[in-house]
């Protein structure tokens, strides 16, 4: 079939299965983000239902999990055993390597049947001082599997700002907002990045959020808002449905969040499950456009605990695990999901032997999407976006072609020309968003037989 598409990825394909994938992470890649509450062990059962357990086919079953409030290695490694010890779990799960900074620290789960691990950079370092951030800054790098490519790497950073209003809080905050940005500007271009953090803050004009997602004209941050929901998020019941603090006692705010970098939000290739470019909805939980959530919060809690009994999003076992992994004050987990990139697959080589001047010989190229399908689902893979080009001697369909994962193949007709006689060779390029193979080459060959006239005299 020769699919002629845009580059884009078929939104009303895509938004119509959203709602659905949000609450499954049967494959794609989920990132999740939580504040656990200055763990050191303990509260196994409740992370262990929280995470894995299910409702109406909804569970949160991350692929990389971004924590903050870690208080010793012992701790990341009563975490990492929950996790794979947990009814349901792949039991695939490996942590990064602890380093205890000042106070609480991060912590990176990841699951190695996806991605594998590159290394953690100390992004900076915290202390007590007035004028500098409370707690280190961590960067996990991991490279989706069985991809070679910088365009399959992506940069997770970590964060537990400032707490507080005060002038000197927002004045810590903005300090460790300026040192990520200024850390994502030395990344390879070609690298996606994220940051999932406990940002403590309260509104969208705060100078930490300005640093970090600010928009033009007068200044552009690293970071795009997945959800476009900017605003004053704190005691606010028009932003109830993504206050993740505090399930325990009251949901009033909005402090934990995945931000992500704007080439996961451009609509092609390694890219957010969602509509970028929507807000989330002020009416439901379960907004089609988006796979982000905030775990557990159905909206039904504001300035109130966390609704267990009725709960629509998880009902009422997850969201007492929730309350309990909690421990007293706390947060919920957010979520998202990421579509990996494509791979690109293609006829190697045509060979159109030997055919006469001036005939019309045409050779099918077949070109498909290689994408892993039974590790990250056919949803979970971006679709292949590719064009065609070759040299004289041969003609190829011009414009722009697309092709989803699941099994289907594109066949474009690649013509030889026959218009002289003699041996004609080329190479035919596809040029695609395979981040590993950008440029595929297909060799061309053939060899037109001219034509014999009448016998002399």
């Amino acid at each position: 079939m020769n699919r002629s598409t845009p580059f884009a990825v078929g939104r009303s394909i895509l938004l119509a299965v959203l709602a659905g994938w949000a609450g499954a992470a049967t494959a794609q890649l989920r990132v999740a983000q939580w504040n656990v509450t200055n763990y050191s062990g303990g509260r196994i059962l409740e992370f262990q239902t929280a995470i894995y357990g299910a409702f109406e086919g909804r569970s949160m079953r991350p692929d990389i999990l971004i924590g903050e409030e870690f208080i010793s290695q012992s701790a990341v490694n009563t975490f990492l055993s929950l996790l794979n010890a947990a009814p349901g779990s792949p039991a695939d799960w490996a942590a990064a390597p602890f380093v205890d900074g000042p106070d609480t620290d991060s912590a990176f789960f990841y699951r190695t049947s996806k991605v594998d691990y590159l290394g953690m950079t100390i992004v900076a370092t915290g202390s007590t001082q007035s004028t500098n951030q409370p707690r280190n800054t961590y960067r996990y790098d991991i490279r989706l599997k069985n991809y070679d490519g910088a365009g399959a790497t992506l940069a997770c950073y970590a964060s537990h700002m400032k707490a507080g209003t005060t002038s000197t809080d927002q004045q810590r905050r903005l300090v460790e907002a300026q040192r990520i940005a200024q850390n994502a500007a030395t990344l390879d271009s070609q690298w996606q990045y994220l940051l999932g953090a406990d940002l403590n803050i309260q509104t969208s004009t705060q100078a930490a959020y300005v640093e970090l997602v600010g928009s033009a004209p007068s200044y552009v941050g690293p970071f795009k808002d997945p959800i476009k929901t900017p605003g004053n998020w704190n005691n606010s019941l028009s932003f109830r449905f993504v206050h993740t603090q505090d399930p325990a006692t009251a949901m009033d705010d909005r402090h934990d969040q995945i931000l992500v970098s704007p080439g996961l939000v451009d609509q092609t290739g390694f890219d957010y499950m969602g509509n970028a470019s929507v807000s989330y909805s002020t009416s439901t939980w379960n907004d089609p456009n988006h796979t982000y959530r905030s775990w557990g919060n159905d909206g039904t809690s504001y300035n109130n605990p966390l609704t267990v009994v009725g709960n629509t999003m998880v009902g009422p076992v997850i969201a007492q695990a929730l309350i309990d992994a909690a421990n007293g004050l706390g947060h919920l987990p957010v979520f998202l999901d990421l579509r990996v990139p494509p791979k690109s697959a293609a006829t190697t080589s045509i060979d159109f032997g030997t055919v006469g001047q001036g005939a019309f010989v045409q050779k099918p190229l077949q070109v498909w999407n290689a994408g892993d399908v039974a590790l990250w689902n056919a949803v979970g893979i971006a679709n292949l976006n590719y064009a065609l080009s070759v040299g004289p001697a041969f003609i190829a369909p011009g414009g722009l072609f697309s092709e989803p994962a699941g099994g289907g193949v594109n066949t474009h007709m690649i013509r030889i020309d026959t218009a002289t006689p003699g041996p004609k060779v080329a190479t035919l390029t596809i040029a695609s968003n395979d981040p590993d193979v950008p440029v595929r080459l297909v060799s061309l060959k053939g060899f037109v037989k001219g034509i014999v006239g009448p016998p002399g005299r």
